[in-house]
């Protein structure tokens, strides 16, 4: 492997994103014909490999990346980075078992349709479209159970008009 295609290599390991011929050139300060000869011999050298990672050609640029058939490992192995909000709304659909869309939106506020969108691309919430058709069911999936480590989270009960709680009851003198 040459030189320029090593350092092709390392540019794209650093920058970690899609760069396009323009940008190698000018982080390698190289002619663009050069680092499209130099990217050429370094993909040729990833796809004659049978490694873990490749180099491939996106609408934004040529990256570096681990191959599709090691994409479960990442779900595995890299925490997923869940916002405040997020992880709240989980919480919620989780504790009630299953709920309805509408009804975590009045529970959560309209940032929650946002928050379940996430959630089930992340693979942590299914839903499903009511007999109705007018909203989803929600529930947290088998991946929710492994990833948190929780087997079996309690219902939540919500309170009828006859619970009384402890604070509404009248001090005892």
């Amino acid at each position: 492997m040459s030189r320029l295609s090593s350092k092709i290599e390392a540019i794209l390991y650093l920058k970690a994103q899609p760069l396009t011929i323009a940008q190698l050139a000018e982080f390698a300060d190289s002619e663009r014909t050069a680092i499209k000869e130099a990217l050429l011999e370094l993909m040729a050298n990833y796809a004659h490999r049978d490694g873990a990672l490749e180099i491939v050609e996106t609408p934004n640029g040529y990256c570096l990346q681990l191959r599709e058939s090691f994409h479960e490992l990442i779900q595995r192995l890299i925490p997923v980075d869940l916002g405040l909000g997020a992880l709240r709304t989980l919480a919620a659909i989780a504790l009630q078992g299953s709920i309805s869309q509408t009804k975590l939106v009045e529970l959560r506020g309209s940032g929650a349709y946002q928050h379940v969108q996430e959630l089930v691309s992340l693979g942590f919430v299914k839903k499903r479209r009511q007999a109705d058709g007018r909203s989803y069911w929600l529930q947290v999936t088998e991946k929710f159970h492994q990833y948190f480590q929780v087997d079996q989270l309690p219902k939540v009960v919500e309170p009828d008009s006859q619970t009384v709680f402890p604070e509404e009851l009248e001090p005892s003198n």
